[in-house]
């Protein structure tokens, strides 16, 4: 192989040669003004994302959407819901319970009068970071209050520790300069057997429960898998009792799961479901504006939370429980309905099942039933 093929190969690796005489010539002030454009276009773009995703944010459209499309009369049960910005609890980061600030009153400007909107001022825009959607009452009606406890056990000589535990504690608190000597040290031993001692009524089987309580912890030092109650199980045929009792650990968050089934008729009731299922999902979506700090790729903002009310009329249903504000964890559309695929000849399916999940914000405490809201119907 020649040497000039070579060379040609190496020149079309490494790119044309500075005083190759073929080369154009080639102004560096020329190539770095062209990259500082590049950087300021790119620089404005981001500036009018960001300005885009701040307006947006505070973008806000009502109004009301309604499935079936039929007016309602004093004696329609519906379910309202309302679409409303998240309040953050703030600086405090706790809320005591009973605080109103998560209730759903109906005080919201103009939510009690979306029930007697009529058809033809019902909305025909996607309602953003406000509105109202109006659906029939579900067919799977139902709430689930619920707490959780669990089992706890505490035998002799654990409860014997943890009373000479405490007591250390309250020497080392009350001013005691040396909590942890030798005396204090002797005196929570000599405590701790007498307690046994009177606990099990002899000082027999008191040494005998501390002996197997100790050996079987060193014991497990080197890698041991033994118990106390395993030794006195094996040794005396006893366990120690462990004083189960059950206890409280705490309320939990309620959910809601909804499902309804929408088979639009005509072309304004079609156009009243494709809304409601885009108000959903654009309404439960996180803003991607990041809130005050507004660095819209850092942050992102709380999505909108749903104020849900069971309706008759212009009222609130007279027995059904009521909701403190939710978030809509899942929202879910299945477009075949009946099974098949079916459209309408605008594309429209023919049956759809839209299936949301809501859960509340708070727990439910029992003052919460002394105030309005949950003074009225079942309460919660």
């Amino acid at each position: 192989m020649s040497s000039t093929v070579n060379d040609k190969k190496a020149a079309d690796f490494v790119g044309p040669l500075i005083d190759d005489p073929n080369t154009p010539n080639i102004n560096e002030a020329d190539v770095y003004g062209e990259q500082l454009d590049a950087i300021a276009a790119q620089r404005k773009i981001d500036e009018a994302t960001k300005s885009r995703l701040r307006r947006y944010s505070k973008k806000r459209r009502g109004g009301v959407l309604r499935y079936p499309l039929e007016s309602l009369t004093e004696q329609t049960d519906y379910l309202q819901i309302d679409i409303e910005e998240y309040v953050p609890i703030g600086e405090g980061y706790v809320t005591a319970p009973g605080d109103k600030g998560r209730y759903v009153t109906g005080d919201t400007f103009g939510s009690d009068r979306a029930g007697r909107r009529s058809s033809g001022r019902l909305s025909k825009k996607p309602l953003i970071n406000n509105g109202t959607i109006l659906l029939p009452i579900p067919s799977n009606l139902q709430d689930t209050n619920q707490v959780e406890y669990g089992s706890s056990s505490l035998n002799g000589l654990a409860a014997t520790g943890v009373q000479a535990a405490e007591g250390i504690m309250r020497t080392q608190l009350g001013g005691n300069q040396d909590p942890f000597g030798i005396q204090q040290i002797q005196n929570v031993a000599a405590g701790v057997k007498n307690s046994v001692t009177e606990g099990v009524g002899d000082s027999g089987a008191a040494s005998n429960a501390l002996t197997k309580f100790l050996s079987a912890k060193a014991i497990n030092i080197f890698g041991g898998n033994v118990t106390a109650n395993q030794l006195l199980a094996r040794g005396n045929g006893e366990v120690l009792n462990p004083n189960m009792e059950l206890l409280f650990n705490g309320p939990t968050l309620r959910n809601f799961r909804f499902n309804f089934k929408l088979t639009p008729r005509n072309e304004k009731e079609a156009e009243q479901v494709r809304l409601i299922i885009r108000a959903f999902k654009r309404n439960m979506a996180p803003q991607a504006q990041g809130g005050s700090l507004q660095s819209g790729n850092w942050f992102l903002k709380t999505p909108n939370v749903f104020s849900l009310r069971y309706r008759t009329g212009r009222k609130n249903h007279p027995f059904l429980h009521r909701f403190k504000q939710c978030f809509l964890e899942n929202c879910s559309v299945n477009y075949t309905g009946e099974g098949v695929h079916t459209t309408y000849d605008d594309g429209t399916p023919v049956s759809m099942i839209l299936d949301l999940t809501f859960k509340e914000i708070q727990p439910i405490y029992d003052v919460d039933y002394d105030a309005r809201p949950g003074t009225e119907a079942v309460g919660y």
